[in-house]
């Protein structure tokens, strides 16, 4: 066994992301998206995968806005982690006799998005958890906001803001207004399901939800440029 860890522990170093090369440069592809293209081949298609990297300066600023006030309210606040929003998710599945929701940051999604799964394992949990430390510590807030928005799904085979702009409206990321912002911002929780052109209550409602957020939300302007 004490064989096994060791291999093991030099295994997890050997094959560990390069967080701070991700300060400089994009990932040249993501675990999530190896996922869907697994899939798809799987099921006997041929993965088409929509996904152009931009800089921040070019992903609209309501966008930006939708994001953080859909997934991660005390994102310019927090060092990673959000120990009252785990409070408040995990107080709300008690009283409503649930699995508590996920209550992740924006940081821990894109750990998550760029090198791990969607397994709720306590080893995959483990690895998300040294990830963020890191990249709090190797990444700027805009720059976690920058590549979030750039790798993060919003519908089948459409990651980054710039691919799901063209897809769903037609246009680049930077010309998003409020509404079509709101609406991708809504399809984060499921993007398989919620995504604009959708029709169903439950996605239409949770875009107004998003936009009366955005419409409350004051934050400094320089961390959202």
């Amino acid at each position: 066994m004490a064989v096994a860890a060791i291999l093991w522990l030099v295994w997890e170093a050997a094959t560990w992301p390069d967080v701070r090369a991700l300060a400089s440069r994009p990932p040249k592809t993501t675990a999530f998206i190896e996922r869907y293209k697994a899939r798809e081949r799987a099921a006997g298609r041929t993965p088409h995968v929509e996904w152009r990297w931009v800089s921040t300066s070019a992903i609209s600023i309501h966008l930006k806005r939708a994001v953080v006030v859909a997934e991660d309210g005390d994102f310019f606040h927090h060092h990673g982690f959000a120990p009252r929003a785990m409070r408040e998710a995990m107080t709300q599945a008690l009283e409503e006799l649930r699995l508590p929701r996920g209550a992740s940051t924006i940081t821990q999604q894109l750990a998550k998005n760029l090198w791990l799964s969607p397994s709720r394992s306590p080893l995959r949990k483990a690895r998300e958890t040294v990830l963020t430390w890191q990249l709090e510590r190797a990444l700027s807030k805009r720059r976690i906001l920058e590549c979030y928005l750039n790798v993060v799904e919003f519908g089948p085979g459409v990651y980054g803001a710039e691919a799901a702009s063209r897809h769903y409206f037609g246009k680049a990321a930077a010309e998003l207004g409020p509404g079509e912002a709101a609406q991708l911002a809504a399809s984060l929780p499921r993007p398989r399901a919620w995504h604009p052109g959708v029709t169903t209550p439950g996605y239409r409602r949770y875009v107004e939800i998003i936009r009366q957020r955005m419409d409350r939300l004051e934050l400094a302007g320089n961390l959202l440029q």
